[in-house]
């Protein structure tokens, strides 16, 4: 805390908060667009949710003429203690504005079970978040914050979004902010969400001027700030904001250094939000880290994944070939911060792609498996210049395994088991809706042995309420038969499960559109001709 915000807090003058509120209630007077506030639980939401809360509180009860709603996004795989927290503060948001006759709704928003984090990786196979493949932040956070808005469109026409956002905090958040500015207008359009416009109440605060509002001026709701501060103190780590724009995801940053985050974040190399909790006493959130950490290791492990991508398409990832003492080695490469990777050329099959698919039936190569066969695929590339130049590229990498998916849950269920919430004795690390949709999704993958619910029994050791009507359609001996037909007239039987699947799908429907076009795309996956 710097000079600045002490000299104010024992003179009492802080013009800025008045100032704040003031512009707020014209804001909030201008027109009859509802308002809806973003609350990440952090410093600067907090700020916002708090002055919004306290400008409507000194106004008229006749000028209240519309809603306020206050949204949280919860990714279902929060941090536990700020998602406890969170939820705590909404409760009492929600309480003291009835008390006070305020406009005010507090609303948690969540991602459909089909797009959660766990569906996406142990149901569909998604290899985890990086920096280059960031998936979570659309599906997570800015999908179901963008459907809550454009209800809210649906029924009112147009919303403001009133966001905690500040020039200060990083040079392109302030250039982002500016650039979505008008003179003289208080509202910002929002840059891809129709009928939708930005208000930013706190644009021009610096990071004094927050703090010195938030430990001078008491919680509403009763909220203790100063336990926010020293959380702060505690963890080192920034803002993880209510994101609702994909333009500016990027500019956001990632909030795997954030308390305020998800807690099996893989997109930063070190999670120093769980370090930091561990670090201050919370010993038992210990199994999330280690398991953070192993789910990290395993994402460019090539006994993890697949050879093709989710769809069949198959592609190649170029390698470098080093020669260091006249022995050749492929260089593997290099991921985020991890060293590079040398592995002997002559480890290696060499074949060009006109070989590949005679190589792969020749030794009954399954690209879905786990193994990881060594084979360089050589081409030849021209240059501008003319000169020929062979290169090397390696079957590019898909969704996880089937085998490492159950060893996901698998590692997952254990740790749900094994943890203990100090508060919270029903915490959860994976819900059951989320166990019954990965049970669909690998179903139609072909897991007709219906592992799920065996895997949950062994490892809980009690059984879900597993729908009678997801039963597997065969039993393990019409299994071992069909697999031995497929094998002996060579057809993929992954290819047979889908197609099977797929006509279970659209059985029972007097009209079966797109009935062929599924079965289409399952003949048509790339690698069934390469």
């Amino acid at each position: 805390m710097s000079f600045g915000i002490i000299s104010n807090a024992i003179s009492g003058q802080m013009p800025f908060v008045d100032e704040a509120k003031e512009n707020i209630k014209k804001a909030y007077k201008e027109d009859d667009r509802p308002w809806v506030v973003g609350y990440s639980g952090g410093k600067d939401s907090t700020v916002v949710v708090q002055l919004v809360f306290e400008a409507l509180n000194e106004m008229p009860k006749e000028e209240l003429h519309k809603k306020v709603y206050v949204i949280s996004s919860d990714t279902l795989v929060e941090t536990p203690l700020i998602i406890n927290s969170i939820n705590q503060t909404l409760r009492r948001i929600q309480d003291e504005a009835l008390k006070r006759d305020l406009p005010i709704e507090t609303h948690k928003v969540k991602p459909v079970i089909q797009n959660s984090f766990w569906v996406n990786i142990i149901g569909k196979g998604y290899p985890t978040p990086n920096q280059q493949f960031r998936w979570c932040t659309d599906r997570l956070k800015i999908d179901p914050a963008n459907q809550f808005i454009m209800d809210k469109v649906s029924s009112f026409g147009e919303v403001i979004m009133v966001l905690g956002v500040r020039e200060d905090e990083s040079q392109t958040r302030g250039n982002v902010i500016r650039s979505h500015s008008v003179d003289g207008k208080t509202f910002m359009r929002h840059s891809t969400l129709s009928n939708a416009y930005v208000y930013a109440p706190i644009r021009n605060f610096t990071l004094d001027d927050v703090w010195d509002y938030l430990l001078n001026h008491d919680s509403p709701w009763g909220d203790d700030n100063k336990e926010l501060h020293r959380l702060y103190q505690d963890s080192n780590s920034g803002e993880c904001p209510l994101v609702i724009d994909k333009n500016i995801k990027e500019s956001a940053g990632s909030c795997g250094n954030s308390r305020f985050g998800c807690w099996v974040c893989t997109v930063v190399n070190e999670d120093k939000a769980l370090t930091g909790f561990i670090a201050s006493g919370h010993d038992w959130m210990k199994p999330l880290l280690d398991f953070r950490n192993w789910l990290t290791t395993i994402r460019d492990d090539r006994t993890k994944r697949m050879k093709y991508r989710k769809h069949g398409q198959v592609y190649y990832k170029e390698v470098k070939i080093e020669e260091i003492d006249d022995v050749k080695y492929v260089l593997i490469p290099k991921k985020a911060s991890r060293a590079k990777q040398l592995i002997r050329f002559d480890e290696f099959v060499v074949v060009t792609k006109d070989e590949l698919n005679d190589y792969i039936s020749k030794h009954n190569i399954d690209l879905s498996s786990p193994e990881d066969h060594k084979i360089l695929v050589s081409y030849d590339e021209v240059t501008l210049e003319g000169h020929v130049i062979k290169k090397y590229a390696q079957l590019g990498l898909g969704p996880y395994t089937m085998e490492a998916r159950k060893e996901i849950l698998t590692k997952l269920l254990e740790v749900q088991r094994d943890l203990t919430h100090p508060d919270d004795p029903h915490y959860e690390l994976i819900s059951r809706e989320e166990l019954k949709a990965i049970r669909k999704i690998w179903f139609k993958n072909g897991d007709w042995e219906d592992q799920i619910p065996t895997i949950y029994n062994e490892i809980m050791g009690y059984s879900l309420d597993w729908e009678m009507d997801d039963r597997p359609l065969f039993d393990k001996e019409q299994i071992s038969d069909l697999e031995l037909l497929a094998d002996q007239f060579k057809v993929d039987i992954k290819v047979i499960k889908k197609l099977i699947s797929i006509e279970k799908d659209y059985s029972g429907y007097k009209v079966r559109r797109g009935l062929m076009d599924e079965i289409s795309k399952a003949l048509k996956q790339d690698y069934l001709h390469l």
